[in-house]
């Protein structure tokens, strides 16, 4: 009796497990279709951004760089050269003076300072001068011999009336007057060019060195109780400001643009928004071997002495007009040491082109060469072009 009722429990617990696994399974696969854990589908392929066939790129119907890209016709203006060149302001050579002294000796007292404004026939420098005392004495013993040799010739003269002396004796001492008058006419112009009184005074060696030009003292190369041994090396400079150079530096690859009586304007930093119009005055035959560049001048008025030299300028060169393909800055692409920009061939179809790009004006460029006008330039978006 136990048997029998031990038999239908055992198959009654099998029916019973098996009942469960398979609720189990049936779970699971709901619970894998349900959920979308199945493996997914390939993604769809992305749209090709840009196609490259030899020297061209091509953007696709189907890039959104199309979106991105513009392009515009080329336009050609008439502009002029235009060169930004550093520049200093200099005294006009032909109203600067260096001051000499015409003699050697020790410095006594300097009159001026640098910087000083002086007139014409000024006093600048006292120098104790040995040679002026020498230059004083020749013309004292010049002045003597022409009155001794004088009082010769005649007492000659009258000799020869009375048969007393020969003819060669009056032409001697007519000689001896005429060598005499011309060593004292010496001796006056040396006192003269000296710029002394030509009779001597007291302290006759007190040499006073005056101002050649009237103006202002740029240079200033003594100083009281130096010994001046060689009268060619300037004491001094003295420069007329009423008329200044500022003078512009070109460079080499520039200088065919430079020429004679073309407009310039000069602005300086110490006057913020004051433009001196001017014209180009000189353009130098010879390149400065240093820096590679050519010395261009132009010429001011400076009655007030505003431009003072060696004042740093910024010199605005204005060259003849003529036309030129102008675009947006935009447009340019820098590669290495080139420029270049992106031209349409066909329908969003491009090709790089190198520029020579030669005047900036803002938000626009003036070309060289490189663009011909009409021709279709990318003028945004170039940059997604590139390499």
């Amino acid at each position: 009796m136990q048997i029998h009722d031990h038999v239908p429990n055992a198959w009654g617990r099998s029916f019973l497990w098996g009942g469960l696994v398979l609720g189990l399974l049936l779970v699971a696969a709901f619970l894998t279709h349900g959920f979308g854990l199945m493996p997914a589908a390939a993604p769809a392929p992305e749209p090709v951004m840009l196609l490259r066939q030899g020297d061209k790129i091509v953007i696709p119907a189907s890039s959104p760089l199309r979106k991105r890209v513009a392009v515009e016709p080329a336009r050609a203006e008439e502009v002029g050269a235009k060169l930004v060149l550093p520049g200093v302001v200099e005294s006009d050579p032909a109203r600067t003076a260096a001051v000499l002294t015409p003699l050697g000796g020790r410095v006594l007292e300097i009159k001026v300072a640098l910087g000083d404004r002086v007139r014409q026939g000024q006093v600048l420098a006292l120098i104790d001068s040995p040679d002026l005392g020498q230059a004083y004495d020749d013309n004292e013993k010049a002045a003597d011999t022409v009155q001794l040799t004088r009082k010769n010739l005649e007492r000659q003269a009258e000799q020869l009336k009375l048969g007393t002396v020969s003819t060669r004796d009056l032409d001697q001492a007519r000689s001896d007057n005429t060598q005499a008058v011309a060593e004292y006419s010496r001796t006056l112009a040396r006192l003269r060019t000296l710029g002394v009184p030509e009779q001597r005074r007291p302290h006759s060696t007190l040499l006073a060195v005056t101002a050649p030009v009237s103006g202002s003292v740029t240079a200033l190369a003594i100083a009281r109780g130096n010994m001046i041994n060689d009268p060619t090396q300037p004491i001094m400079t003295v420069a007329d400001l009423g008329t200044v150079w500022i003078t512009a530096m070109v460079p080499e690859k520039d200088i065919a643009v430079v020429a004679r009586d073309l407009d310039a304007d000069v602005t300086l930093a110490a006057y913020p928004g004051r433009v001196l119009h001017g014209k180009v005055l000189f353009v130098s035959d010879v390149i400065e071997p240093d820096s590679r560049r050519d010395k261009v001048r132009i010429a001011f008025a400076n009655a007030d002495t505003s431009l003072k030299p060696n004042m740093f300028a910024t010199v605005t060169i204005l060259g003849p007009k003529r036309s030129r393909v102008v675009l947006p800055t935009s447009a340019l692409l820098m590669n290495n040491d080139r420029t270049s920009v992106f031209i349409a061939t066909a329908p969003w179809t491009f090709e790089r082109r190198t520029i020579e790009a030669q005047l900036e004006e803002g938000t626009t460029i003036a070309l060289d060469s490189g663009v011909q006008p009409g021709e279709q330039v990318v003028v945004k978006g170039g940059i997604l072009l590139n390499d």
